[in-house]
């Protein structure tokens, strides 16, 4: 709830049928269409454009030039009514680009407390999880899944399909075509395919991530990457040494998760890039 007032400028178009909840406050040239939720507390700076049917949850702020909503860049749709929706406590600076979903799942969604910084662009069908960082003009294709309390660096594109694990980071100007694996750190040179270049240590202690819990992260980042085998059978070490910790276990269900899904995999131990973090063997 809100103390203030609901305010529109008088030089913005609010559909009738749209629902503002309490103390919304909508800036000039802004345009909210006939089947957009607005959530209480929620500020639109000017020139924000809200289509479709969209959901913003309250006290989020969106700043000028972005468009949540519209329909998605898919040359299958045909104007079915999909929907888009925003969390509580969201910031989404200038130019930012939310289309909404295809009939395939029917909608695009994005968590709670999400910072989607200037240019970046969240496409048809994706699923955002909360406390997640777009840096500027960071790009995710469609069906993109991305977990909780994931940073994505400024100019990285995610291709379509992929997922993106909990507590994960992805460098600027990275490609990313494989799923990245929870706590993983993905990194890519001159905007080349990503490679793990080790754990986002730092990120897992934020989180509350005690010193053993992130040993085990790495004795299981280790087996899974740099082990004895195949793949298959360095995940089925893991997994038999791994799966019921609470941490570690995150890694090997999300790959299960993924079924045939290619996972991102891990740079050759002395590969190292400058300023781009630690790696898997730093304490």
């Amino acid at each position: 709830m809100t103390s203030r007032a609901t305010e529109i400028h008088p030089l913005a178009y609010v559909a009738p049928a749209a629902r503002l909840g309490q103390g919304v406050s909508i800036g000039p040239f802004c345009t909210v269409g006939p089947d957009v939720e607005i959530g209480d507390g929620v500020t639109l700076h000017s020139h924000v454009n809200l289509d479709g049917h969209t959901t913003i949850g309250a006290r989020s702020e969106i700043f000028p030039f972005a468009s949540i909503g519209t329909a998605p860049q898919d040359l299958s749709y045909k104007g079915d009514p999909t929907t888009a929706s925003v969390g509580e406590d969201c910031v989404i600076r200038e130019s930012v680009t939310v289309n909404r979903g295809t009939p395939k799942t029917g909608a695009t969604t994005i968590g709670d407390r999400c910072f989607l910084m200037a240019y970046a662009h969240v496409a048809h069908d994706c699923r955002v999880g909360n406390n997640v960082i777009f840096a500027n003009a960071a790009t995710i294709g469609g069906h993109v899944k991305v977990g909780d309390y994931v940073f994505l660096g400024g100019l990285c594109a995610v291709h379509q399909f992929t997922r993106i694990g909990d507590f994960a980071m992805v460098g600027g100007v990275t490609g990313v075509k494989d799923d990245v694996i929870p706590y993983g750190m993905a990194f890519g040179a001159n905007g080349t395919s990503g490679e793990l270049i080790g754990l986002n240590v730092v990120g897992m202690k934020r989180r509350g991530l005690s010193r053993d819990d992130v040993r085990t992260v790495r004795a299981c980042y280790e087996t899974l990457f740099y082990g004895v085998g195949t793949f298959a059978e360095r995940l089925a070490d893991a997994t038999a040494a791994y799966r019921d910790h609470p941490a570690a276990g995150r890694l090997i269900a999300f790959i299960e998760a993924g079924e045939k899904r290619p996972v991102m995999m891990a740079a050759p131990k002395k590969t190292r890039v400058a300023g781009a973090g630690p790696s898997a063997t730093d304490e």
